[in-house]
């Protein structure tokens, strides 16, 4: 499991810093392109037509001042990269402390190279304060946009980063969550089960005994093998629910009476894992179990208006208030695993008539393995 964190991690670390880098290269160079552009309308296309003017001196000194603002630029994207992990304050101050720093370097090799290209002259030759302070202007605005924008770029992939493994540590913790209810449920049905098995060893009937266990075997062969799903279709989860009860039929033998109403069409509905059984369980703990002439449980499903409306029916009537009174672990752990699973998304009724059973209605979106609502 921690292996499997560590890869989604990588992952989605990679997926960042591709999308990141493939963003930054159509900025940068579709940025410094328009850069190009704008100062060859603003400064050298108006000069074109002046007896003095250098038009290849002048393109050339162009190039050479983009390029340089390319470079440097890019030097402070990698800049940026390395400190945005420090606390918020103190990468906006070193970011843009940086940008001024690579506008003055960006300043001096546009100065240097229009000396050099444009008047013949040496780098650094006849120059003034006034002159440096007017190019330095434009040189620092300059920087300091491309700083901003880098800035927001990478907070903003941090930010995502960060959202993106925050829901999937809910999702992951949810996981578990539903992993630790359903786990809940082998205990409890082993305990009911071996106690009825020691009652019938109790009483001698070995036979019995030894089929059910035999049952009880092959149940959770067949539940262990579906352990690491959340959710299953209705179709393989009414064949577990068949082998439960095939054990509980050992038991009552025909005091017991199922019936299933399901139509073709919910067949492949998904469902939590291990949902019908605590339900059915219950059902005869309460309505079969306490009454010596046993009893009937159906079960219906139906789709609804794109719902998946479950029902688990006894006829456990003439029954004392109080053995009906709350269902213990099998509904409050039902209840839990479908407010993990689904959130708010469904629902719970449970209508109890004293005089004619029990009815536990479900609801939760209908959804299938190929598609979900």
């Amino acid at each position: 499991m921690a292996v499997n964190k560590q890869l989604d991690t990588l992952e989605l670390g990679e997926q960042a810093f591709s999308t990141q880098s493939h963003q930054f290269w159509t900025l940068q160079i579709a940025g410094w392109l328009g850069y190009a552009i704008i100062v060859f309308l603003a400064i050298v296309r108006p000069q074109i037509h002046q007896e003095t003017f250098n038009l290849s001196g002048q393109l050339l000194n162009l190039v050479i001042e983009t390029l340089s603002g390319f470079v440097l630029s890019y030097l402070q994207w990698l800049l940026i990269q390395k400190i945005v992990h420090l606390p918020f304050n103190r990468t906006l101050f070193y970011s843009f402390l940086s940008a001024a720093t690579l506008g003055i370097i960006f300043n001096v090799i546009k100065l240097s190279a229009y000396k050099i290209i444009i008047y013949q002259q040496r780098w650094n030759e006849t120059w003034d304060m006034l002159e440096f302070g007017g190019w330095l202007l434009f040189s620092l605005s300059t920087m300091f946009v491309w700083t901003s924008i880098f800035f927001v770029m990478l907070y903003n992939t941090k930010l995502q980063k960060e959202h993106e493994m925050l829901l999937r540590a809910q999702t992951a913790t949810k996981e578990a969550q539903l992993q630790m209810l359903r786990y809940q449920l082998n205990p409890h049905f082993m305990f009911n089960t071996m106690n009825a098995i020691s009652t019938l060893i109790y009483k001698n009937e070995n036979e019995k005994a030894n089929e059910m266990l035999d049952k009880l075997c092959g149940f959770f062969r067949y539940s262990l093998d579906k352990n690491d799903k959340s959710k299953t279709t209705l179709r393989k989860e009414l064949e577990l629910l068949e082998l439960y009860l095939s054990i509980e039929k050992v038991r009552f033998g025909n005091r017991l009476t199922i019936n299933i109403n399901i139509c073709d069409e919910v067949m492949n509905g998904q469902v939590p894992c291990m949902f019908l059984q605590p339900l059915v369980e219950n059902s005869i703990k309460y309505a079969i179990e306490l009454r010596k002439k046993g009893g009937i449980i159906s079960i219906e499903a139906a789709n609804v208006n794109n719902k998946l409306l479950l029902k688990v029916i006894d006829n456990g009537q003439d029954l004392n208030e109080n053995v009906r009174s709350g269902f213990g672990i099998g509904m409050s752990n039902t209840k839990a695993r479908l407010d993990a699973m689904f959130n708010s998304d469904y629902s719970v009724t449970i209508d109890e008539n004293f005089n004619h059973g029990t009815t536990v209605s479900i609801t939760i979106p209908f959804e299938t393995k190929n598609h979900s609502r």
